[in-house]
């Protein structure tokens, strides 16, 4: 996650760099999917979620069991997510549980049903945060999610999280399809006293691999990037304030990067590029974890295709300290890149960005990013090609042993 708004202040009022800690301390945050199912249908779901029951789902003690082991191991956030989590019957008593155990504890939902006793509830248990997806206004959002009447009942459910002093946000896609409503989503967050904004790229997982043509053109990627430093500029200078966070492309950074030598001084570059290298960029496997519906932990809620094990059999924090050879490779720097990214100036500002794609248009996660929408000259490579998307043809690859 690139945190735009917080590298922006460091134009206005700049603090020193904190040293980056090595892979062995990095506890991570982890996004635990409760449940795949889900009243909504969308377009790009990386769960392939529905409204039906799901077999093998984590029961209420394995998943006490499980939240127990994470507060032992003192994650710094948890981030339940689904399908819709409020689908999940104990899900209720699973934050109260885990509202004890760890720092930051935030709900990822689609907002339909936060709404009367549910909104109660939700601001009962104290949540730190709560992100509801929007991607569109009115009927393209409704057309993205697959139910008509999503955009209003979501909206709905921010303003119920408002009414009762929880802070929200709202993440928003980008795709070929929505690109043009990111002014107006910008706007209702400022109409509506949202807290903070999640831009999200495509990643081609689930649905969202199997629609990963509509996936936005580089030119809109950077118009909605110069839209959104435009909006955290304003905020730092003194304007209305709304907390700007990307994700999913940590080729942001760079983008932003370039921004500040076109705009402040040297020195300001520096110090701001020494923060960028500091964060590292891309955290799969590192900084950030998964935990699906049935127990299996992955390096990042995208990749579902590659198991490091399962909480039902053995703890979540022997898993992440066991010794997996993926994640060693992921906590490598610089990791073992190819093509543009391998040889890309700003590879210690983006970490080699979301390996997920280039694993599912190569077979090889160390390939390029073909989401990457900085030209050889920004990233200072000379005559590369770049790897381009191709419509999904009915397969997936899967991150077999032999990248190790």
């Amino acid at each position: 996650m690139f945190r735009l708004t917080e590298y922006m202040h460091q134009l206005v009022n700049p603090t020193p760099v904190r040293a980056r800690r090595g892979s062995g301390t990095v506890k991570p945050v982890v996004i635990w999917n409760l449940t795949r199912r889900c009243n909504l249908k969308c377009r790009h779901c990386y769960t392939v979620s529905a409204d039906v029951d799901f077999p093998g789902e984590l029961s209420p003690e394995q998943a006490m069991e499980t939240l127990e082991d994470l507060g032992r191991f003192r994650i710094p956030a948890l981030i339940l997510s689904g399908g819709e989590p409020l689908d999940r019957k104990d899900m209720f008593e699973i934050a109260t549980r885990a509202r004890k155990l760890v720092r930051m504890l935030a709900l990822s939902t689609n907002g339909t049903k936060i709404h009367g006793e549910v909104a109660d509830r939700v601001a009962e248990i104290g949540f730190d945060y709560v992100g509801i997806s929007i991607d569109g206004i009115g009927e393209t959002n409704d057309w993205f999610r697959g139910v008509d009447g999503a955009f209003s009942d979501a909206l709905r459910g921010v303003r119920e999280c408002k009414k009762r002093g929880i802070r929200v946000g709202l993440r928003f896609t980008l795709t070929e399809a929505n690109h043009q409503h990111l002014p107006e989503i910008i706007k209702l967050c400022d109409d509506e006293g949202v807290d903070k904004f999640y831009l999200s790229h495509l990643v081609y997982a689930g649905r969202g691999d199997k629609n990963r043509g509509e996936d936005a053109a580089h030119i809109r990627t950077r118009k909605a990037l110069d839209l959104l430093i435009e909006r955290a500029w304003t905020a730092a200078s003194g304007g209305a304030y709304l907390d700007i966070v990307t994700g999913n492309n940590d080729a942001d950074a760079g983008y932003f990067l370039r921004w500040v030598a076109d705009n402040f001084s040297a020195d300001q570059v520096a110090h701001v590029r020494e923060h960028l290298v500091a964060w590292g960029g891309n955290s799969s496997g590192l900084g950030v974890a998964n935990i699906d519906n049935l127990g299996r932990v992955h390096p990042d809620t995208y990749w579902s295709g590659y198991t490091i094990g399962n909480v039902k059999t053995q703890p979540f924090s022997q898993l992440w300290t066991g010794g997996d050879k993926m994640l060693d490779l992921l906590r490598t720097r610089p990791r073992p890149l190819k093509g543009r990214c391998a040889v890309c100036t700003l590879r210690d500002v983006c970490g080699g960005n979301t390996r997920i794609r280039a694993l599912q248009l190569t077979g090889d996660p160390w390939a390029e990013d073909p989401a990457c929408y900085l030209s050889n000259a920004e990233i200072g490579v000379e005559d590369a090609e770049r790897l381009t998307v191709t419509p999904f043809r009915g397969k997936s690859h899967d991150p077999a042993h032999r990248f190790y």
